[in-house]
């Protein structure tokens, strides 16, 4: 384990070749279990328990090695410390006070004991701490920022407050801030008092420059106070003074503060007049080098003594040496605990990189970057990346961020900007034994929040000894942050026609038709459209074809072959001793995929690289996971290795082609979900090990934060976010646009009497349409009312108003080429249709609905229900909101479509009352008298959006990141909820984890919740489901900032709490009274993306469930409690265990590979199927022992699963449907449920669609019939994607393929669609021929699905066309060998 150095493990063999005997194959994958790591631990018999077992906590270290007591007893009083903080800096500086102050033994003895707050966790040591507080003296707390732990602080401090000597806490959360005693000086007023003191620490909240005043009012009280007589300002001093030693950190300053603090506060020492000297102030931000004399203040001195240092090496010396800024905190430096930092400069150096370490005493980095960083003459920054080594967000540390100033900061500084991360709440042993690496608070406080800053590359460059607390270096992981922080500084010395580019394209599933997969985005029109504009920029590119079309043909034809064949076009063949010689990792890919080369990727002989290169550009096809054809593979619950051909891929790219950058092209490929840790990479995780030392930039879906942000953290990839394609309203065709026109006519003649034939011809039509499977028809010969007849028409019309204003997207987007201002139209409409509280801005057709004296909830309401008036005036608001923004576009537009000036249009337009484009619209209709004030500023929003939804970055950001610049950060997510989400080219980032649910995320909950049980009451006699199985998404709950989180929660009645600073660390339950039903039992499966993104909240979940469990409530009322208690009995454990509903993949592995089955055909039924669900989504999270990560609870998740009445989805935006991507029926345990329960019932089936300010649910039969209508046998969709060719074809095919997903996991997918989807593709003979010629490869997947699904026996259909559709798929055969021969 060579990278311990310098820690207290002794180990048996410390050489460096010793490490690689750790990646041999059963310690493979961080199951090193500390078989001899314990043997010769330290004299006293410490032994160190690791892996997380123990109390099942992240953390098992204990208070007692921070624990002093005094030796010999002199007969002197006893002054008792505790002190409680939240990292270990301070302990060995601490200890050493305390230990000089005793060896000197002259007034008192003092006993210390020290904890990190993080301990406290645990109930024993807990149970300590409040025995420790008994008989304490005095009592310390600083950086005290995690909720729960604040209050457990909080509650046993109060306890002995009175009694204690002296309460000094050190910024924290106010609850503990308010515990803060020193003589007659209080802070129990904190947040209420009118004194400027106490209004700094109210400024707090707000802003991160709380830390700054803090440090100004230190320097400057103390001198003040002096002066006053009263014993409340000497207090005051005093504290001001504690702090000011605290901060000070050094052992002297930790000696003086403890003997100005005992000789001032403790009775039994009042008289002895102990001195102390004054604070030894360190500078509170300067530049700092651990060879250097002293601190620097500025930075030219900094740099005229680096410049005549004797030991530099000669590549010091020159003058074109790259040079990295780093960031350090100064509570490191001035406590003495800074050796991690000392490697990371030394280890720059030896690799000739020169280095300006700058440090800051505050919590505010933001002016020491600009004040040392930047030259103040050329504003040229003066390092060329920038290593923050603290792990904090720039601005605020924990405490509060101020984002948006550190972008400022940084877009100043204009250098890549890496975060690397030093251990905080684990020690390297228990981080490396992790299978979930870093501890989910350092993730939210280290690694979301420095993202939201723009930071990449979350490294762990240092550990922490669980016996001294001080951190040491990982070496091997110091040596690869350093490696990355200098290639990226290379860009930006580097020339362009230097500079090589390694671009990375997919293939899902494995198969030529499918080269190029990416969400959206039309990929060989945009890489030709990125290569050429680099070639304008000056990168050196050779013989690019002339058209994207030939550039396709480049790529997957192998030019050389004879014959036909089937590969891809070959960049290189590499040998297997060369392979071995590259990837110092091979022999680990072994136990999975046997010796190499292996079959994928391979003649046999050697390993082969599929691309093209032109010139100092290569193009490359990312090989697959290698597994998905393979049924016993899928099985397996946790994800085998990348193979053999993988890595030689990342091999070839880095060290035969030596790309300075890699680009990764679109979402998403498979690197960024290889196994590893979930968050925190060790060096034996692959996509750790497959990156290396390449510079990741990744083009990624704004839609898609969450995959985005595994990308970040496992690939450390520089994200830059692309558009997806502009919306468009699904419009009405063949009968649905016939039936649109007879309810027309309905209309205008229902009076007369020809209102009953209308109707019976509505109703015949519909029929046609299978639209009898939405909407109940009378039988057949009935006389209807009046009134009924308008019911029926009512609730046809409401359905074919849901169809026709459907959004989708139409066609694929191609990077670079923003959407034209018209084109954006249908976006604003829809971001017209959403209320804006926090802004103060009204959703347009609720300013509509209002002029006509109507709420528009209650149209909406009653359009669902069928009623013709209220259906009639939805479309008619609907169509007053896209005149009007029409109108309004028009305007801001020249006659090419494109937005021109629009600040100054809109200036125009604003400026004339009268002329306002919506207005002059709204005026010919019955909405004339619509309220001006509330239109005007909703369209200043919208002339806002419109400039956002035009502006094009895509490119611009890529030459940024080439060139080694920052890119500007910016949230991902749904540009129609969040138009902060553009304009795109931002490096996406997701949010805070703790800061969701929101209060407005839980709102929108309620109301789905309750209209999810009313329908299911509906639909199952009456009776409340006692148990709904669902889905929690990532991406989902950073779009809708935790609706879904919030549902669960509603459902079995909580209410998320949050704290001062906005975070949701707590539950409350809501009583049976307020609630008005039974608390509902859920099974929640979390996606895996979701559980490396929000493992807090999953917690926060498990914590809820489990706390339901034991409330005292009748059972008839409480169905959590109900089966929990059935479930303990029956398996013979506890109900707290019992209770287990949280559930997930193993840490390191995604999906339930269902997916990955029917994508390429491999499974034989749908037990099989179901069997791949039940492996591989049955490991449970704990709140118990949340450090144990995710374990296998097969039984409880079978036990729970069986008692679902009703599965659940969501869907919540409109790009994203069901049959648009496979991670819907992927997660869908609607049959296996059928199968588990006693009575073999089949569960209902939910989707509930927020997609509108209409929300719905809506069965999921409905919802397919629904998508296949608006997708895939709707014209103006298929031929949006035949528009973009050979891509567009696939996107057809992988619609067809999902439906039949859905047919597998859940029987919900009717007959006539498989028929129409025939009739539309096959049986038109002009549509089949552009199928084939454009992309034959996937036109016979097409073939084989549709043949697929009648074996299947989900498709019943007459024997010509099964005999058609055989015909074809060997005539396709015969022409796919003939192409490429």
């Amino acid at each position: 384990m060579a990278y311990l150095v310098s820690s207290q493990f002794s180990i048996p063999n410390s050489k460096v070749e010793h490490l690689s005997s750790f990646s041999q194959k059963h310690f493979f994958l961080h199951s090193f279990q500390p078989k001899k790591l314990n043997q010769g631990c330290s004299r006293a018999g410490l032994r160190i328990s690791c892996d997380a077992i123990g109390n099942g906590l992240f953390t098992q270290t204990s208070q007692e090695v921070r624990r002093i007591i005094p030796e010999q007893n002199l007969g002197l009083p006893i002054v008792k410390v505790v002190y409680v903080v939240l990292e270990a800096q301070y302990q060995s500086s601490l200890s050493a006070a305390v230990r000089n102050l005793n060896k000197n033994g002259r007034y008192a003895s003092f006993e210390v004991v020290g904890y990190l707050v993080e301990e406290l966790r645990d109930e024993s040591t807990y149970q300590t701490f409040c025995e420790d507080l008994e008989n304490a003296n005095i009592f310390i707390g600083s950086l005290i920022f995690v909720e729960e732990l604040a209050q457990k602080v909080k509650v046993a401090v109060e306890k002995e407050r009175d009694r204690l000597d002296a309460v000094l806490v050190f910024p924290s959360m106010p609850e503990v801030m308010r515990l803060n005693k020193l003589g007659s000086f209080s802070m129990s007023q904190l947040g209420q008092s009118k004194s400027p003191f106490f209004q700094l620490f109210k400024r707090k909240k707000q802003s991160a420059g709380f830390a700054e005043s803090m440090l100004k009012l230190v320097r400057t009280l103390p001198k003040v106070l002096k002066y006053l007589p009263s014993d409340k300002a000497q207090d005051a001093r005093l504290y001001i003074l504690s702090l000011q030693f605290w901060l000070g950190g050094s052992t002297e300053n930790l000696q003086n503060f403890l003997k100005m603090i005992s000789g001032s506060y403790v009775p039994a020492l009042k008289g002895a007049n102990i001195e102390y000297s004054d604070p030894v102030l360190f500078l509170d931000t300067g530049i700092w080098h651990p060879l250097a004399p002293c601190m620097y203040d500025d930075v030219k001195e900094y740099l005229n003594w680096y410049g005549t240092r004797r030991d530099a090496n000669a590549k010091l010396k020159d003058p074109n040496a790259p040079i990295i800024g780093l960031i350090l905190q100064r509570s490191h430096i001035v406590t003495g605990d800074e050796s991690h930092y000392v490697a990371v400069i030394m280890e720059l150096e030896a690799n000739g990189a020169k280095v300006i370490p700058i440090f800051s005493g505050g919590l505010d980095f933001s002016g020491p970057v600009e004040r040392f960083l930047i030259n103040p003459i050329n504003k040229k920054p003066f390092v060329h990346s920038v290593v923050s080594l603290t792990g904090f967000a720039l601005v605020g540390g924990p405490a509060r961020q101020d984002h948006p100033r550190a972008i400022e900061a940084l877009m100043k500084l204009d250098v890549p900007y890496i975060v690397a991360l030093p251990l905080v709440f684990q020690t390297t042993e228990e981080w490396l034994n992790s299978t979930l690496g870093l501890h989910p608070i350092q993730v939210a406080l280290q690694v979301a929040l420095p993202e939201l800053d723009g930071g990449m590359e979350p490294i762990v460059f240092a550990g922490r000894d669980p016996k001294t607390g001080k951190s040491h270096a990982l070496h091997k992981r110091v040596e690869q942050l350093c490696t990355r922080a200098i290639r990226w500084a290379e860009l930006k010395r580097k020339s362009k026609a230097e500079k090589k580019l390694a671009i990375t394209v997919f293939s899902f599933p494995p198969d030529k038709g499918n080269v190029g997969t990416a969400a959206y985005l039309n990929v060989f029109a945009s890489i030709f459209s990125v290569v050429k504009e680099l070639q304008r920029d000056g990168y050196y590119v050779e013989g690019l074809p002339e058209k994207a079309e030939d550039l396709i043909e480049d790529v997957i034809h192998d030019k050389e072959a004879q014959f036909s064949s089937p590969n891809l076009n070959i960049a290189y063949k590499m040998g297997v001793r060369e392979y071995q010689r590259l990837t110092p990792y091979a022999t680990s890919l072994e136990e999975s995929w046997g010796k190499p080369p292996g079959n994928l990727n391979s003649d046999g002989e050697n390993l082969l690289v599929y691309g093209k290169q032109y010139g100092n550009v290569f193009i490359g096809v990312q090989p697959t996971f290698g597994y998905e054809g393979d049924p016993m593979r899928l099985l397996f619950s946790k994800s085998a290795s990348p193979h053999h051909g993988f890595a030689a891929y990342y091999s070839f790219v880095e060290k035969i082609f030596e790309a300075d950058a890699v680009l990764h092209f679109g979402t998403h490929g498979s690197l960024e979900f290889m196994p590893g840790k979930q968050v925190g990479m060790s060096d034996v995780c692959y996509p750790d090990s497959l990156i290396g030392n390449i510079p990741n930039i990744y083009y990624y879906a704004a839609n898609n934060p969450s995959e985005a942000t595994i990308a970040k953290r496992r690939s450390y990839a520089n994200t830059i976010s692309y558009l997806t394609p502009p919306a468009e309203n699904a419009g009405l065709y063949k009968g649905l646009k016939q039936l649109s026109e007879l309810i027309s006519s309905y209309q205008s003649l229902k009076d007369t009497g020809r209102g009953p034939q209308i109707v019976s011809s509505i109703i015949s039509t519909a029929k046609q349409c299978n639209l009898d499977k939405d909407v109940n028809f009378p039988e057949e010969g009935k006389e209807l009312s009046a009134k009924e007849r308008d019911l029926v028409v009512g609730k046809v019309y409401s359905k074919i108003m849901e169809i026709e204003s459907r959004l989708l997207p139409c066609g694929l987007h191609v990077i670079g080429e923003p959407p034209s201002a018209l084109e954006a139209v249908a976006t604003l409409v829809n971001i017209a249709a959403l209320d804006r509280p926090e802004d103060r801005i009204f959703s347009l057709p609720s300013i509509l609905a209002e002029t006509v004296g109507r709420a528009i909830e209650d149209v909406y309401r009653g359009s669902n229900k069928g009623i013709l008036k209220d259906v009639e005036l939805l479309r008619q608001i609907t169509e007053a909101s896209r005149g009007s923004i029409s109108a309004f576009v028009e305007r801001t537009t020249n006659k090419k479509g494109q937005v021109v000036d629009v600040a100054d249009k809109l200036g125009s337009i604003l400026g004339f009352g009268l002329n306002e484009p919506w207005v002059q619209y709204l005026s010919n209709t019955k909405f004339y008298r619509a309220d001006r004030a509330k239109l005007r500023t909703l369209f200043e929003f919208l002339g806002e959006c419109l400039k956002l939804v035009v502006a094009d970055n895509e490119l611009g950001s890529l030459k940024q990141a080439l060139k080694g610049s920052y890119v500007e950060p910016g949230p991902g997510g749904d540009p129609i909820r969040n138009p902060k989400v553009l304009p795109t080219g931002k490096n996406i980032h997701a949010l805070d984890p703790q800061a969701i649910p929101t209060a407005a995320a839980m709102q929108s909950a309620k109301v789905v919740v309750e209209r999810l049980l009313e329908r299911q009451k509906v639909d199952n006699g009456g009776q409340y489901p006692e148990t709904v199985a669902l889905v929690l998404w990532g991406t989902d709950n950073i779009k809708t900032y935790g609706e879904s989180l919030a549902q669960v929660l509603w459902m079995i009645g909580v209410n998320p709490i949050t704290d001062s600073v906005g975070r949701v660390n707590r539950v409350e339950p809501v009583t049976l009274e307020e609630l008005g039903r039974p608390r509902i039992d859920v099974v929640v499966n979390c996606s895996g993306v979701f559980r490396d993104l929000f493992i807090n909240q999953m917690n926060l979940l498990d914590r809820a469930v489990k706390m339901v469990a034991e409330l005292d409530e009748p059972e008839d009322q409480n169905y959590v409690k109900k089966h929990a208690l059935e479930q303990a009995q029956a398996l013979g454990i506890g109900v707290r265990e019992a209770a287990t509903r949280v559930f997930s993949n193993a840490s390191g592995s995604y999906s339930s590979n269902i997916n990955l089955a029917v994508e390429n055909s491999s499974w034989n039924d749908e037990k099989q199927l179901q069997d791949m669900y039940l492996s591989r989504k049955s490991f449970a999270f704990d709140c118990d022992a949340p450090g144990v990560g995710m374990t296998e609870n097969r039984k409880v998740f079978e036990m729970a699963l069986s008692t679902a009445d009703a599965t659940f989805q969501n869907l919540d935006s409109s790009e994203i449907s069901l049959t648009d991507v496979s991670h819907y029926f992927d997660s869908d345990p609607t049959n296996l449920v059928q199968n588990l329960r006693k009575d073999g019932k089949k569960p209902s089936a939910y989707i509930a669609d927020t997609t509108t300010a209409n929300a719905q649910v809506r069965t999921l039969s409905e919802t397919v019939r629904l998508d296949a209508r608006t997708k895939l046998l709707n014209p103006k969709w298929y031929e949006g994607m035949m528009s973009s060719g050979y891509e567009g074809v696939r996107e057809i095919e992988k619609r067809l393929t999902n439906t039949v997903g859905w047919s597998a996991t859940s029987g919900q997918v009717d007959n006539w669609v498989y028929e129409e989807a025939n009739t539309t593709f096959i049986q038109d003979e002009d549509m089949l021929k552009r199928l084939m010629n454009t992309n034959p490869n996937s036109f016979r997947k097409l073939l084989q699905t549709f043949l697929e699904a009648n074996g299947r026996g989900y498709w019943e259909t007459s024997v010509d066309n099964i005999e058609k559709l055989r015909q074809l798929y060997s005539e396709v055969e015969d022409k796919i060998e003939g192409i490429d021969r």
